[in-house]
């Protein structure tokens, strides 16, 4: 990324830059527990930063560790890095805990935080992107802490997006143990059929997005039918339209899977469109 425009909470004080936080011999740096979570900040608005501030402290929870911060402290200190910006500034809002003690499990007495607010520029959705399948699976519930959006999670969804970027496209597409999808390597998945919007169910093999769950309210709302149910990867190469929701870049279309190319279509615009407007206020 280059030289950082950022700001970090660390040990009660703000910090600019990249600065170093972990010790040679801390619990997380070998054995790796560590959580982090992501909001944004862009146009001048915080969508769920109250949800994901929420989560980052069960996240910790999940791995053993014991957040320092409660939720609303957490978000406390996020609005206040935020007011060191320009207004209107795309930022990425992220708060990491981690284990400097224990032996094989983390003393949750060690728990630290850092709590990063760095410049980060929203992508252009009218870009679009391009995906395949990966050969590389989600892990289950009772082989990963698949409940926590935990650092160790993250190598594994490495692989997959290294292996797609090697075959030239932007993005992985992961199954669950059983071959059914599970989500994108780096985002929960959505097709759209017909005029209705269909994601993979939460099977505890990834993260119920917030995002995620954010846009299938509203587009029930809005009237547009939402099926969550078992995906497999033949609906994605059938599918009428493909697109994404997660934190970097909220809702993106995808324009290629394969061979195949594809246009942002009508349930993408509408959820785009939507949450816009909730983040917004509306």
């Amino acid at each position: 990324m280059g030289a950082l425009n950022a700001w970090h909470f660390v040990d009660g004080r703000w910090v600019a830059g990249d600065p170093p936080l972990m010790t040679a011999w801390s619990h997380a740096t070998w054995l790796g527990a560590a959580v982090f979570d992501g909001a944004r900040a862009f146009e001048g608005v915080t969508p769920d930063l109250d949800l994901h501030c929420q989560r980052a402290v069960r996240s910790a929870a999940a791995l053993g560790l014991r957040s320092p911060l409660t939720a609303g402290e957490i978000q406390e200190v996020i609005r206040d890095g935020i007011a060191r910006f320009p207004q209107g500034t795309a930022l990425y809002l992220r708060p990491f805990l981690w284990s400097t003690d224990g032996w094989m499990e983390p003393a949750a007495e060690s728990t630290k935080i850092a709590i990063s607010v760095v410049d980060y520029p929203m992508p252009d959705p009218g870009r679009g992107a391009s995906c395949t399948l990966s050969k590389w699976r989600r892990p289950s519930p009772e082989t990963a802490p698949t409940d926590a959006k935990a650092v160790c999670l993250y190598a594994q969804a490495g692989r997959a997006a290294a292996e797609a970027k090697s075959r030239g496209f932007d993005e992985a597409v992961m199954l669950d143990p059983l071959g059914h999808v599970a989500e994108f390597a780096s985002a929960n998945l959505w097709i759209a059929k017909d005029g209705a919007a269909h994601t993979p169910v939460p099977n505890g093999c990834f993260l119920n997005g917030i995002t995620r769950q954010r846009v299938a309210g509203l587009l029930r709302k809005a009237g547009i039918a939402v099926h969550e149910r078992t995906l497999e990867y033949r609906d994605l190469l059938e599918a009428d339209e493909i697109f994404s929701t997660g934190n970097y870049g909220k809702v993106m279309p995808f324009t290629r899977i394969d061979d195949r190319d594809l246009q942002p279509g009508p349930v993408f615009r509408k959820a785009r469109e939507l949450y816009w407007e909730f983040a917004h206020g509306g």
